[in-house]
């Protein structure tokens, strides 16, 4: 079965989260935005073996760290879709306009597409292609877990923003209806941002996508 910590980083309190079989104890990173020393405590703590990181969105506070912790571990680099390129291009100009430690340049060692899957240890997660905030976000989701990694497409009582360039608040929404709906009211979903919930819950009360 698959298991998560969800870890907050960097000044903006992103929820990084750790994914583990816990079957194998094999893991893999999401969103390793920065604090890689808490990351790598926390992976000590819980006795997991580091195998990869995934990205659903190419932003400072998602990425920042990944070129560092992929270079120091020797891990690959799963995601984005390759729409966000350009946000991958941008890291050290991000870095810089948030105070953030210098981003290390990498390139993905694989890029994901809609219908995709990634695999850490027996666990095997969809991706789903969810532009809107960036025109490159994939979302991670277990059915055997019900859970779903949203990155900052969706969060609880609001939605990822849509000003930043590639933004689009029209495909967002389509993202949300479209590609998580589907995956069910029962599915609670792990946002870039904040709490957890459900899509039930967000369906029911959320102002940007109630009742659609």
């Amino acid at each position: 079965m698959l298991r998560y910590l969800t870890v907050p980083v960097t000044a903006f309190t992103q929820n990084c989260s750790i994914v583990w079989c816990d079957k194998t104890m094999e893991a893999a990173v999401i969103d390793p935005g920065g604090d890689l020393d808490t990351l790598r405590s926390e992976i000590r703590r819980l006795g997991v073996t580091l195998k990869a990181i995934w990205l659903t969105h190419a932003h400072i506070d998602h990425a920042g760290g990944t070129g560092t912790l992929a270079r120091e571990e020797g891990l690959p680099i799963i995601g984005p879709h390759p729409a966000d390129q350009f946000w991958i291009d941008g890291l050290p100009q991000q870095s810089r306009m948030f105070g953030f430690p210098p981003a290390e340049p990498f390139a993905p060692t694989r890029w994901l597409q809609d219908g995709d899957a990634v695999q850490v240890g027996e666990s095997t997660l969809a991706v789903r292609h969810c532009p809107g905030h960036t025109p490159g976000h994939v979302v991670f989701y277990s059915a055997e877990a019900q859970r779903a990694f949203v990155g900052d497409v969706l969060f609880a009582g609001s939605i990822g923003r849509t000003d930043f360039p590639g933004g689009d608040f029209d495909t967002l929404i389509a993202s949300i209806t479209q590609r998580l709906w589907p995956m069910g009211d029962g599915t609670v979903f792990i946002p870039g941002h904040g709490p957890e919930s459900s899509f039930g819950r967000e369906r029911r009360s959320n102002p940007y996508v109630r009742g659609t």
